[in-house]
């Protein structure tokens, strides 16, 4: 690491590892626990169920028929927030690209269950009432629900000193939209054999920043408007790489119904999203070297000695969005997708069983 001498604004850093063998619990995220709590509100969740839900607890997206008025139309709602990627907003003074991603983290997650954004709505809370950082929230906002068809129609602004200190927020959305596909993209449609394509992520996307935080700013030292060599560009630079949204690459796919399904890789990783696409009696094969893994992921391993398994459960490692599809229409859709400027891959395959494995090597069956 190359530190600044008097003088200089930037520091230059290279990707020399240091390993203090950091894992998520070490940044106080607790997968287990998380996991355990959502088990034991199921019962609470399901006790609100009326005749009109559609699908169950464990989706990417909550899915509601309307039959009032002779309409049949299948909603899909979801609701989520940016996490502690806001803090290096605040570091970094740039507040456009958390109101980004709050919209495709959204609208990809109901783009999982089929359906396409109708209307959006944002929550920002804050500690004091700042006008230029939450117009510059919503400017992300609108672009990006511009870029996947959502009506900004709403939203909520609170200012909360005894929670939040100056300068701090939290940011959340709320998204609904209409399935495209016949009823719920929900797995079902799945079989053994079916090719596993990947979409390239816009890096880190919205997960694993309790992590990343503690391994740059205090294991590393390193400040937001430091260059890291191997990444070609600052710390907040690609720290705030906008998540990626992929409703303009599958809205005609998934209308032809040349999908089975989606999986939205956020927190968890592939090893946590893949399998909730999956019928009961599948699982699923990929080949982590079939594509590149952006240089981000291997420096914060590096940095942080973090186990490969520790990585490829807490990071999407360059996977934004795996998609399910007959194996002789895998080829022609990554063409389709490659010429409309999306970066695709053939990345695995479903397979008899359940769960997921990462297998080198592994080649998809023709």
């Amino acid at each position: 690491m190359i530190r600044a001498t008097p003088g200089m604004q930037d520091k230059t850093v290279s990707g020399s590892p240091q390993k203090p063998k950091l894992t998520y619990s070490d940044a106080g995220v607790d997968r287990v626990a998380a996991g355990e709590a959502k088990k034991r509100i199921r019962a609470i969740v399901r006790s609100t169920f009326t005749e009109n839900v559609v699908g169950d607890i464990g989706s990417f997206g909550g899915g509601f028929r309307l039959t009032g008025g002779g309409s049949n139309a299948l909603l899909v709602a979801s609701a989520d927030g940016v996490g502690t990627k806001v803090k290096i907003a605040v570091m970094a003074d740039d507040y456009e690209g958390v109101g980004y991603d709050i919209v495709a983290h959204c609208a990809d997650d109901i783009l999982a269950q089929g359906a396409v954004p109708l209307f959006f709505l944002d929550y920002i809370a804050l500690g004091k009432m700042e006008e230029s950082v939450v117009e510059s929230i919503l400017r992300g906002v609108a672009t990006a629900c511009r870029d996947v068809g959502a009506a900004l129609i709403g939203g909520e602004t609170a200012e909360m000193p005894d929670i939040y200190q100056p300068g701090e927020f939290d940011l959340a959305g709320f998204i609904v939209g209409e399935s495209i596909a016949d009823g719920l993209l929900d797995g079902s449609a799945i079989r053994a054999g079916d090719h596993l394509l990947g979409l390239a992520s816009n890096g880190l996307h919205t997960n694993g920043y309790s992590l990343v935080r503690k391994i740059v700013f205090e294991h590393q030292g390193l400040e937001v408007d430091d260059l890291v060599d191997d990444w070609g560009c600052t710390v907040g630079q690609e720290l705030l790489r906008p998540h990626r949204a992929y409703v303009a690459a599958l809205r005609t796919p998934i209308t032809k119904g040349e999908i089975h399904g989606l999986a939205h890789i956020t927190g968890g990783g592939l090893h946590e999203n893949v399998p909730r696409m999956l019928p009961e009696d599948c699982g699923a094969v990929i080949d982590p070297e079939a594509w590149s893994v952006p240089k981000v992921f291997r420096s914060l391993q590096a940095w942080g000695g973090i186990p490969e398994d520790e990585m490829w459960r807490t990071f999407n490692m360059g996977v934004g969005m795996v998609v399910a599809v007959p194996m002789e229409r895998s080829r022609e859709l990554l063409k389709e997708l490659s010429s409309a400027g999306d970066e695709a891959f053939l990345v695995g395959a479903v397979v008899k069983g359940d769960g997921l494995r990462l297998e080198p090597g592994f080649t998809a069956p023709e």
